[in-house]
């Protein structure tokens, strides 16, 4: 597929750049931000003056940004793998790719729970590979003791073990903090800087007062 795109410059000559699209790689998403870098370097520059070394930084700069679209993988949803799967999935995910590897098991509450949160996450965070695989068919006789269980890779190699239900602090778990939780190990760009749960006695402690103030209104 070929993406072009041309300016009419002052002095008559068409400028075309074009650029080869991999149909079985590209995103819609992809395509999208390649139309949002048309229209903001045709913002960028005025090409009223006839001046070759704007054309050049523009050409420049424009393909660059289309590089690097190219090399960015974009995901957005939770894959269900099994063991078999995790050498490709994992370890040759791709160069700087973060990937993370849930290990759950049905009729455990907690984990259905943050399947339910990753299922929110992996949208948010398209850069991020987010996996799940039942326990025992991903990592034969794992214990159900440590279930949930979250590994986090980068470049075949594990970053961090999030490993049993009190480090996730029980079925309390909010979206958030699992956000936080993972951008802490640096698997998520996120905005978030400290554990929401930090916030979560305070408010329910006004909450209470202001149940108690009007109780003794009556």
């Amino acid at each position: 597929m070929i993406s072009p795109w041309s300016k009419k410059l002052p002095n008559g000559t068409i400028f075309y750049a074009s650029l080869e699209l991999n149909k079985t790689k590209q995103s819609d998403k992809q395509e999208e931000q390649v139309k949002e870098i048309d229209n903001k370097l045709e913002d960028d520059f005025n090409f009223d003056e006839d001046d070759e070394a704007v054309f050049r930084q523009f050409r420049e700069r424009r393909l660059a940004e289309f590089q690097l679209l190219q090399g960015q993988a974009y995901f957005g949803d939770v894959r269900d793998i099994a063991g078999q799967d995790f050498v490709q999935e994992v370890n040759k995910a791709g160069e700087n790719i973060w990937v993370i590897l849930h290990l759950y098991k049905a009729g455990i509450p907690l984990c259905s729970l943050i399947n339910n949160h990753l299922n929110l996450l992996a949208p948010k965070f398209r850069k991020t590979k987010f996996l799940k695989s039942v326990s025992n068919l991903c990592i034969p006789n794992f214990p159900d003791d440590n279930l949930p269980a979250i590994f986090i890779y980068q470049n075949g190699s594990c970053k961090k073990q999030l490993i049993g239900p009190n480090v996730f602090g029980g079925m309390n778990l909010q979206v958030d903090e699992l956000e936080w939780m993972l951008g802490k190990a640096g698997a998520v760009e996120t905005d978030i800087e400290e554990n929401p749960r930090k916030h979560w006695g305070a408010k329910s402690n006004m909450i209470m007062s202001n149940v108690s103030d009007s109780e003794d209104e009556f």
